[in-house]
Parts: structure tokens; C-alpha cells; sequence
């Protein structure tokens, strides 16, 4: 089992054809932004690439965390600079909690659960009756969490 990093081939897709809306307005005919989530999982959780969908399978459990994750803050809605479009969320933090993650997926829970990222978090993440937060880069075309060259 391994957790990869990468951005979802099957999301790659998906922004070509119109299904993820990462806008804080109405970009579809009748629908405002999207709604995506980060879930934490374990050492055990198979995530790449080839990733699709969000599951529960070895999602990490514990005091503070939920199933499904935490529900992601668009801090930079879709932006360019130069040639790169990008956009990024606000971090995301479980209070008091008690997990240990060594990855996590970001998906859209409004679309089907659709995939958007893995990360990787390179080992084992432990926080016991802490915080747990993801700190997502800083938002700008060189480092922001999604970006297309």
C-alpha cells in the first residue's frame, strides 16, 4: 500500500469537460461553487494518479476527525498570472484531535465525490489531543495547491 502524490488523471479530465466548479459564483448554467473536502488517511490507503473517487476505505479514525474530512475554504478562486491559472484553499485544522494520517485526498463532494489531489505527507503524521492541520503552499502561480501551466 502507498500513498502517492499527484493530481488526478480522471480530474485532468474532468476540469476539461466542465465538471468541477471552483468559482465562488454561478460559472454553470443554474449551480454556484462546488463543495470539496479533505479526508486523512492511513499508512494502509492505496492513493495515486489513478485515483477517482473519495472512499473510506483505510481513512483515518479517531477522537476529532470525522469521516469524509474536513469541507476546504477556496482562499484564491481561480486567478492567472502570466501563463499559469491557479487557485488555492484556506489550511484546514481538526481540533483536539487524536489521528495519525499519512496522506490525504482532496475531493468534490458536490460532483460525486470526484478526486481532485493526493497528497502525501512522506510518513506518518501524529497529533494527540492537538491540532492536525494541513497547511497548504502559498497562494500564487508558483506554489498554489492546483496550478495548470
Amino acid at each position: 500500500m502507498a500513498i502517492s502524490q499527484a493530481m488526478a488523471t480522471s480530474f485532468k479530465v474532468e476540469i476539461l469537460t466542465a465538471y468541477h466548479n471552483f468559482g465562488t459564483t454561478a460559472t454553470r448554467a443554474g449551480t454556484g461553487a462546488d463543495t470539496f473536502k479533505i479526508a486523512l488517511y492511513t499508512s494502509a490507503a492505496t492513493l495515486s494518479a489513478t485515483t477517482t473517487v473519495y472512499s473510506a476505505t483505510n481513512e483515518v479514525s479517531g477522537t476529532g476527525y470525522t469521516a469524509g474530512g474536513n469541507t476546504l475554504t477556496i482562499s484564491q478562486v481561480p486567478t492567472s498570472t502570466s501563463t499559469t491559472a491557479w487557485l488555492d484553499f484556506a489550511d484546514s485544522t481538526w481540533t483536539s484531535a487524536t489521528i495519525t494520517a499519512n496522506g490525504a485526498l482532496i475531493y468534490n463532494s458536490t460532483q460525486g465525490d470526484k478526486a481532485v489531489a493526493v497528497l502525501a505527507f512522506g510518513g506518518d503524521k501524529t497529533s494527540t489531543a492537538g491540532d492536525f492541520t494541513i497547511i497548504f503552499p502559498t497562494a500564487d502561480s508558483s506554489n498554489s495547491i492546483i496550478r495548470i501551466a
